[in-house]
């Protein structure tokens, strides 16, 4: 199975510079081109992982994405890596990276914070009778607003974590490069596990300033 490191794939270092990343890249797919392996299976699969390791982080933008994505995804050495808790981890750190995009643009505007506080208090005393902070009052709301919020460029962020977190899942095997139903299940899944981080970090940016009256 393919590793989740692609920098290991190239055999170039965490900090290794973009030239560097180039060169190793040109020299290992010249020793598995299939023209020098004809008919090797095991370097028509090396190449294809020397590729997929150079397309993202031979990209200084999706690099960065990939090494973001790449911290708090585990995958121990001496054992094949569990498709299933790969793709557990790579949700869990798609979720953390929506909720901490949305918290850091509403908490630098705690006048907005304090104005849907407002909104969503109303609308929970109407159906409670009482204020009390409601979470499910609170996503709907975030569901409403959170157009609001969006700018050009997290939106092209988002993009770019979904594409790679998905290049990762295919090079990894968690999903058949074969499969574009699967590809395309992933993909959703993976959008709306984002845009449920961004809805948690709307609500913990309320929360923190939420007092019960």
């Amino acid at each position: 199975m393919a590793r989740l490191d692609y920098f290991e794939t190239l055999g170039v270092s965490r900090d290794a510079s973009d030239v560097a990343i180039k060169k190793a890249y040109r020299k290992l797919a010249l020793q598995y081109h299939p023209d020098r392996n004809p008919d090797s299976k095991a370097a028509e699969e090396k190449i294809r992982e020397i590729n997929a390791a150079y397309e993202v982080i031979g990209d200084p933008e999706r690099r960065k994405t990939y090494e973001r994505l790449l911290v708090g995804i585990e995958v121990k050495e001496d054992e094949a890596p569990d498709p299933a808790v790969i793709l557990e981890q790579m949700e869990q750190k798609l979720h953390d990276e929506g909720r901490k995009e949305v918290f850091g643009v509403l908490i630098k505007n705690v006048k907005r914070i304090k104005a849907e506080l407002a909104v969503i208090r109303e609308r929970t005393v109407t159906i409670k009778g009482y204020d009390v902070f409601m979470e499910k009052v609170v996503r709907e709301r975030a569901a409403d607003v959170m157009h609001e919020f969006m700018t050009e460029e997290m939106e092209s962020r988002k993009k770019r974590l979904l594409d790679v977190a998905l290049q990762m899942m295919i090079s990894q095997r968690v999903v058949p490069s074969n499969d574009e139903g699967r590809i395309q299940e992933v993909r959703q899944l993976f959008e709306k596990t984002f845009q449920r981080g961004r809805a948690s970090g709307f609500s913990a940016a309320l929360e923190l300033f939420y007092e019960r009256r």
